[in-house]
């Protein structure tokens, strides 16, 4: 819970996320290795060597000082500076600035440790020569400058330790992305087989990797068997049944057609159609687009057909269905188009069953293609909703009042397609008609 805000920056993707385990580690290891070594060890060892160079400036200082006349500290400085290294110029006008490199860390121990124990230090330029220490220091006879070497007062320039760290660093990273991304493919190629199952593509897979992945893997294969054998067998039990029915009916057809001076037998065909209807239900139910192979379809010409059905199917009832303007960029997909086809002409077979009017449409996205069908009908309850998506579900009586009845099958039917092909079926209300609107999600 402490962390939970955390989770809304944190990358999404398995690459990235690895890639931030990696990095991660290695930059708080260069941050705690600058801060604690570097600026604590340079400044330190930066510190007792700037004391020496003290004492050698202290003794030029005071030999200025002691002299009586600038001619005679001069010929003394003579004598002094060049056995000792240092550069002295007196007397000279003006002071030098004080000038330091932002991340001159041992260069900032330096010039605190020379104001602090000689205060005579006018300015002091680390910049103008990164190898030599400019300074003036305030004299009795005037400013004077003096100059020397940098390496008596400083360690070594840490940036070629950072160099190398920053280096190494940046290789052992990619070494170890490297291999953290065979370990990590497996798994990438795992998702992709699962999602591929999910949109009703079976896509070859084979378990490779580490020995959890591979076991994932053969979960996966195993489980996806049996969804595929279940399938199979549900689509051969139904059709079985439903074809073994068709031969009775046909004889009970034929038998009625010759009885036509017998009472009822209107009735009787009647009960005979709507036993072939339920046929036809089971069939397509027990189909659900699972004999039917992927392929690029057009859209917006399948809902065009599919609109032109229903009205067909309206014809005569006051009924009107058409197809509005189409949102998003319009692309061809991949999908069942006959599995499609049949889950959209359910939907709007019941928009004219339980209403006059029907709208339908398509809306494109990045991931998904949504087609809408809504009607003016009664609607269902939103406490109905889930029970109207199960199979052989009827609502009564609200949306069966002197509509005809049906099997239950057609949102069952239409949810196992949308499922077919990595989406869902969704039921809202209209608020354009009133009615009741269905949303057909499929994946891209």
């Amino acid at each position: 819970m402490i962390f939970k805000w955390l989770k809304r920056y944190m990358p999404r993707g398995l690459y990235s996320r690895a890639a931030l385990i990696l990095i991660v580690p290695i930059v708080t290891i260069q941050l705690v290795v600058s801060i604690v070594f570097i600026q604590r060890h340079y400044e330190d060892v930066t510190r007792q060597m700037t004391g020496n160079i003290l004492l050698e400036l202290s003794l030029i200082r005071d030999t200025i000082d002691g002299a009586e006349t600038a001619g005679q500290a001069q010929e003394a400085v003579a004598e002094l500076a060049d056995p000792l290294g240092l550069g002295v110029t007196f007397p000279v006008e003006g002071l030098l600035e004080d000038q330091i490199w932002a991340l001159d860390f041992s260069g900032r121990a330096m010039v605190e440790r020379l104001r602090q124990d000689l205060p005579d230090v006018q300015g002091i330029d680390l910049f103008s020569n990164d190898k030599w220490v400019a300074m003036t220091i305030l004299t009795k006879f005037g400013n004077a400058n003096v100059e020397f070497q940098r390496v008596r007062v400083s360690a070594s320039n840490p940036h070629q330790l950072l160099v190398l760290m920053m280096f190494l660093s940046l290789l052992m990273t990619i070494i170890a992305y490297l291999f953290l991304r065979n370990q990590l493919r497996p798994i990438t190629r795992l998702a992709a087989a699962s999602e591929a199952f999910g949109k009703g593509h079976t896509a070859r897979y084979k378990p490779r990797g580490a020995t959890e992945v591979r076991a994932a893997g053969r979960a996966f294969l195993d489980m996806r068997n049996r969804i595929e054998t279940q399938i199979e067998q549900r689509t051969l039990m139904l059709s079985g049944v439903s074809h073994d029915l068709r031969t009775p009916l046909t004889r009970i057809k034929l038998g009625l057609s010759l009885l036509e001076d017998i009472e009822d037998v209107a009735d009787l065909k009647g009960d005979v159609q709507d036993m072939q209807a339920m046929i036809d239900g089971f069939l397509d139910f027990a189909r659900g687009g699972a004999e039917e192979k992927n392929e690029l379809t057009d859209v917006v010409a399948l809902c065009q057909s599919e609109v032109e059905k229903g009205r067909r199917f309206g014809a005569g009832n006051a009924r009107d269905v058409k197809l509005m303007p189409i949102e998003g960029q319009v692309q061809n997909i991949q999908l069942r188009p006959i599995a499609v086809s049949r889950a959209l002409g359910n939907l709007i077979a019941n928009a004219l069953r339980y209403g006059n009017r029907a709208e339908v449409k398509v809306v494109f996205s990045q991931s998904f293609v949504r087609l809408i069908v809504e009607d003016d009908g009664p609607g269902i309850p939103k406490e109905s909703r889930e029970a109207a998506l199960r199979p052989f579900s009827r609502l009564e009586p609200a949306r069966n009042q002197n509509k005809g009845s049906g099997v239950g099958l057609g949102l069952s039917i239409a949810i196992d397609i949308a499922h077919a092909h990595g989406g869902r079926l969704e039921l809202g209300t209209s608020e354009a008609l009133g009615g009741l609107r269905a949303d057909l999600v499929l994946a891209i």
